[in-house]
């Protein structure tokens, strides 16, 4: 038993020992943790020391985008419900190749299309009925509503036929751009990102939706044709068909990229000679309306007094 009692002992001192070293290195880890879930809670606690209240950010805001862009909103809305639906696919594709002005929906258009002819009659019935009395004054007030109800539509027209010439006229500069850049060693991606970076135009900002749809995932050929349905431009159509092309049959883009801009090029020249030569059968119509007659006025002004003297007998 006593030779027994120094091994025992031994033993319990060496398994002690391990439970200490245990002990200590379990704390020292629960420490280490609590350190860093207290280091995290002073974090959070200093982001949210002052809460923000949504009535505080909602007041920071303009009056126009609190009250009234909602208020506008929901009356051409309501007003839309009450429109047509036929031709509301028709309408998102126009406010999509006008480039979404003003963030309008087709609703909203269709709102503002009646509400404009609402408030073509309320103008020109009392002037109408009061000029033409009767059924003639009421039927020239629904003529003139209808007019009012196509008015917006022609607005939109217009902002389409713009959009579309700030296309063409960016496009041949953008390609010498894209051409620089692949010349350079950039890939197609890369030299559209130097583009956008560079201008400020619609062009820019349809290559940046591009480059947006490539990053989440789209092909790029199909990026490219949705730029093509979101503009409708004959010459970006032109482009994007034959990039894409290339693209499938393995073609130096490069080679395209020149070819493209050089042709696009030519064809701005061409247009800027069309231009040119209509510009004299232009300004006849103001030089008929406006020109002409003042200038017979102050050539034959001074002999009519004497031409009425001598024809009048007096």
């Amino acid at each position: 038993m006593n030779t027994a009692n120094p091994l025992v002992s031994k033993t319990l001192i060496e398994f002690i020992g391990v439970v200490i070293g245990l002990a200590v290195f379990f704390i020292w880890l629960g420490m280490s943790k609590r350190t860093e879930k207290d280091i995290l809670a002073k974090r959070l606690q200093n982001a949210t020391s002052q809460p923000v209240k949504w009535r505080a950010l909602q007041l920071n805001r303009p009056l126009q985008e609190r009250i009234l862009q909602p208020v506008v909103h929901s009356i051409l809305s309501t007003l839309g419900t009450l429109a047509p639906s036929s031709n509301t696919d028709k309408i998102r594709h126009k406010l999509i190749l006008a480039g979404n002005p003003h963030n309008l929906n087709a609703l909203d258009f269709l709102g503002i299309k009646i509400l404009s002819a609402i408030a073509v009659i309320i103008v020109a019935f009392p002037i109408l009925t009061k000029r033409f009395p009767g059924i003639s004054g009421l039927s020239f007030s629904i003529a003139a509503g209808i007019i009012g109800l196509y008015l917006p539509e022609y607005w939109l027209n217009r902002k389409i036929k713009k959009r579309q010439h700030d296309l063409r006229k960016a496009l041949p500069d953008a390609l010498d751009m894209l051409t620089i850049c692949v010349d350079a060693g950039l890939g197609l991606d890369s030299a559209l990102t130097k583009v956008t970076e560079k201008w400020d135009n619609p062009l820019t900002d349809e290559f940046k939706i591009v480059l947006g749809e490539i990053r989440m995932g789209v092909r790029r050929s199909d990026a490219l044709r949705h730029l093509v349905s979101r503009t409708s431009v004959e010459e970006l159509s032109s482009f994007v068909a034959i990039l894409v092309q290339a693209e499938k049959l393995g073609v130096s883009i490069t080679q395209v990229l020149h070819t493209q801009s050089q042709h696009l090029r030519e064809r701005r020249r061409q247009w800027a000679e069309e231009q040119a030569r209509k510009a004299p059968i232009k300004m006849m119509i103001p030089l008929v309306i406006f020109i002409f007659p003042a200038t017979f006025a102050v050539i034959l002004g001074p002999a009519i007094p004497r031409f009425m003297s001598t024809f009048g007998g007096h």
